[in-house]
């Protein structure tokens, strides 16, 4: 029996990638977090409104404008900037934090690509502009409780999906030798493990499933190539010394979990 809506692609790399969509009430509950951060911001900016148009009558004197005109023109300023800021707000999050505002990094939720990479500033941008369509009379709801992959109109345009941040089960499933405990705390405290995205942590993992059924040499290559890789994007300086690949791999794999 499976609970949760799982979603697969296969890499250009014949990497299969497994993940859990974020489903309708996480969603929801990273929105509202959202809308908490955006209406303090949007209240700041109404109470500047308010002074504006306290000052709109000395405007329209200094000037001989009508006060009705000026009123409607300050009005439609506002109106502009606080539609800015909305979708600003989320194209600034997604792009900046691959994927995440503040309130799905609160749920644990993230936003990527339908190819399984991280979202650009173009997706983030269609889906931030779409964003209030999808808000208009729940349609963005509607689509993501009846559609298969759970997408709002703003994910079929930018061709996006919203998963589970992927923390792993420390489970057995795979095993992992007693050294890589003490290398995944030494990578706790030396390494960005942030930057290691549910993708790259979901290749990790698929890897140390599969390696035991692969040839020595076949083993050996791929095991070099990600743990170069890996070690690059957590902003690794070095491997340790004498740490075979797959001990920093299985090392990773742990200290992935582990930050959660």
């Amino acid at each position: 029996m499976n609970f949760f809506n799982q979603f697969k692609i296969q890499t250009p790399e014949s990497v299969e990638l497994e993940f859990t969509l974020a489903g309708i009430g996480n969603r929801v509950y990273a929105f509202a977090i959202d809308w908490i951060v955006l209406g303090f911001i949007i209240t700041v900016l109404l109470i500047f409104a308010a002074l504006s148009f306290l000052n709109s009558f000395l405007v329209s004197s200094v000037f001989g404008i009508p006060e009705e005109q000026t009123f409607l023109w300050i009005l439609a300023i506002q109106f502009f900037i606080i539609f800015v800021v909305y979708v600003g707000y989320f194209v600034f999050f997604e792009t900046l934090w691959q994927g995440e505002t503040p309130g799905k990094r609160f749920v644990k939720i993230r936003v990527i690509q339908d190819n399984g990479r991280p979202i650009m500033l173009q997706q983030a941008t269609l889906r931030a502009l779409l964003r209030p369509i999808d808000d208009l009379f729940f349609l963005g709801v509607f689509f993501i409780v009846f559609g298969k992959q759970e997408k709002r109109i703003g994910d079929w345009v930018a061709g996006t999906i919203v998963i589970q941040e992927e923390q792993g089960k420390k489970g057995t499933d795979l095993t992992v030798s007693k050294a890589a405990e003490n290398l995944a705390n030494y990578l706790q405290k030396n390494a960005d493990l942030s930057n290691l995205l549910p993708e790259d942590f979901a290749t990790i993992r698929r890897y140390l499933q599969r390696r035991d059924g692969m040839f020595t040499q076949a083993r050996v290559e791929l095991a070099r190539k990600l743990a170069y890789q890996v070690k690059d994007i957590i902003n690794l300086q070095e491997i340790p010394e004498n740490t075979t690949s797959n001990l920093f791999l299985e090392a990773v794999y742990l200290a992935y979990q582990q930050q959660g």
